[in-house]
């Protein structure tokens, strides 16, 4: 079982070589403490979010809430030339919640919430701040869950318009649809540059959203005879065009 990850900020991880010692405090260190129970002697992971990941050894159990690490080893994983980035239109309940947190699973490295024609939800008012802030967290805790040093970028709301001009500057930009005829598998990816996957809402991407993109460059594709949730669709597109790369490869960083 891998070691537990706990997230610090960015200043807090900087200046750390081997052999210094590092509190974890607030709610990372309370979580430590009260809810994983760690004792001294037990290894760690610490993360920034932005690449830096260290690894430790708990050395002393401070109070309920905090405890001090001595640092063992430090890593930085830098960005990786192939990014993917999914475009994953809002979606009702907690489904978009949920696809977020399973493409921070997979790997991706950004997430553009998107608001199309056919979607049941709209982020608008102050239920746009919450709704966005409810998609961040989702992100944070899988992204802690699967261990992960860099965490993906949730992007503003986009119209289709901004998804639009996402699709050209992409070198390759693909639109999930059932009727495409051409599938997943047989999508083609460069060493480096940005891979944008499309996600519709539950009730598909219009006509004119359809032709807007492709328009733009972006191609039709499907991933097999079955229709997938909005939730899971990206998680699935994802996942095959991983596996052409050296992305999951035995010495892949993430």
């Amino acid at each position: 079982m891998t070691a537990p990850v706990f997230v610090l900020r960015p200043e807090a991880l900087a200046d750390a070589t081997v052999g210094t010692t590092i509190r974890i405090s607030g709610d990372e260190g309370r979580h430590a403490v009260a809810v994983r129970r760690l004792a001294p002697g037990e290894i760690v992971g610490l993360v920034d979010g932005q690449g830096r990941r260290l690894t430790g050894r708990v050395a002393v159990i401070v109070n309920k809430q905090s405890l001090d690490v001595d640092v063992t080893q430090v890593r930085y994983e830098p960005a990786q030339p192939l990014r993917v980035t999914v475009v994953q239109a809002l979606a009702k309940g907690d489904r978009g919640e949920l696809a977020v947190a399973q493409l921070t699973e997979i790997g991706v490295d950004e997430i553009v919430p998107w608001s199309a024609s056919h979607s049941v939800v709209h982020w608008r008012g102050d239920r746009a701040a919450k709704s966005a802030q409810r998609w961040a967290d989702a992100i944070s805790a899988a992204a802690k869950q699967s261990r992960r040093a860099r965490f993906p970028i949730l992007a503003p709301l986009a119209s289709t318009d901004e998804v639009r001009d996402r699709v050209r500057s992409a070198a390759v930009a693909v639109v999930l649809h059932e009727s495409a005829a051409e599938p997943i598998s047989r999508v083609s990816l460069p060493d480096r540059g940005e891979v944008l996957v499309v996600v519709g809402p539950e009730g598909g991407i219009s006509s004119e959203e359809l032709g807007i993109l492709t328009s733009a460059g972006a191609r039709t594709v499907r991933m097999g005879p079955t229709v997938l949730r909005t939730s899971s669709a990206g998680l699935a597109a994802v996942a095959v065009l991983l596996s052409a790369t050296t992305r999951w490869s035995i010495d892949g960083v993430e």
